[in-house]
């Protein structure tokens, strides 16, 4: 593997690459990361939202359920298998979809926090977030567990023009409305972003800084935990395999991955139980399933898997978290 780039413009991806689990197409070792600990374990709360973005990881809108709702009974499943295999697991993350759309959603958030858990919501912060039950129940949560509680707000870029031609018009004004009622109760907030119009990063954070500064957040736009600014993705683009000898090439290790510290549970529309996944991008692929429990994802083995390692045969693997430096999880 001689180059890492990969073209900006859309072309066909290489039919031939991310075919077999262990070879790449060039013929060589194909990179795979195992599970040094499980920091954090993902629950999708289901795919449906309240709007529909261009470019959604996982293609959520207010008529996609093919993740259905995840109830508090499924979740406590795992919350309980984290205490009884003691995994030491810090962080339980609240993805969709949008979260607070879940009808379960402020019983998923006390079933963490009470057991002692950090919890992330990611959340678009829009109507959903600001009903009035929601408002309560979030107030009563920030009341009771304090900084454990933490809400990330997809802001997509810090002008209306720019997040609007992700999200759609009338978002970004309504966005702001649902942070600044965080931030004026006294949530911990974090802000993710996309580079989607491949601007510098450095003028990235400046452009968010100068917008919290407005606003009165109290946000370091220089801290990537408080703003995440995620790289791209489109299944058009062609990126490279990969291989083993690609953690020497770039200088990154494998400890480094998400799925080297974090599994994602899903429950996939017709199917009677959830499934545990290596990847919060991955929900779809059957093939990426580890099984129904954590036990079972940590002996997982074929296909994708060797002994509950990934074998990093998806797209997904190589640009967004291999060469684009993508990580659901703060730093």
């Amino acid at each position: 593997m001689n180059d890492l780039t990969f073209a900006k413009s859309y072309v066909p991806l290489d039919p031939g690459k991310f075919r077999d689990p262990d070879v790449t197409a060039r013929g060589e070792a194909r990179a795979r990361v195992a599970l040094e600990r499980l920091d954090t374990l993902w629950i999708n709360t289901g795919t449906l939202c309240n709007i529909t973005c261009v470019n959604c990881y996982i293609e959520s809108s207010p008529t996609n359920d093919r993740l259905v709702y995840i109830t508090a009974g499924d979740a406590r499943a795992y919350l309980d298998e984290i205490a009884d295999l003691r995994l030491g697991t810090r962080e339980i993350g609240f993805t969709g979809g949008e979260p607070f759309m879940n009808p379960d959603i402020l019983q998923l958030l006390e079933d963490a926090l009470a057991r002692g858990f950090e919890v992330l919501v990611l959340t678009n912060a829009m109507q959903p977030m600001q009903r009035p039950r929601i408002r309560a129940g979030l107030l009563r949560l920030r009341e009771s567990y304090g900084e454990r509680l933490v809400l990330r707000v997809s802001l997509d870029h810090y002008t209306a023009a720019l997040h609007e031609a992700e999200r759609g018009p009338d978002t970004f004004e309504r966005t702001l409305a649902g942070v600044d009622w965080l931030a004026g109760n006294g949530f911990r907030i974090a802000i993710a972003g996309r580079s989607v119009w491949g601007e510098p990063d450095a003028v990235a954070r400046a452009g968010y800084g100068a917008l919290f500064a407005d606003r009165g957040w109290s946000i370091d736009p220089g801290d990537t935990a408080s703003l995440v600014i995620f790289p791209e993705m489109d299944a058009r683009v062609d990126v490279p395999e990969i291989t083993t000898a690609c953690w020497g090439i770039l200088g990154i290790s494998p400890d480094a991955m998400m799925c080297a510290t974090s599994r994602m549970v899903v429950k996939r529309r017709g199917e009677e139980r959830p499934t545990v996944l290596p990847c919060t991008l991955l929900p779809y692929d059957a093939e990426f399933g580890m099984g129904s429990t954590l036990a079972q994802s940590l002996r997982a083995d074929g296909g994708m898997f060797s002994g509950g390692a990934v074998k990093l045969c998806h797209p997904h693997c190589a640009k967004f978290c291999v060469l684009g430096g993508g990580s659901c999880a703060p730093a």
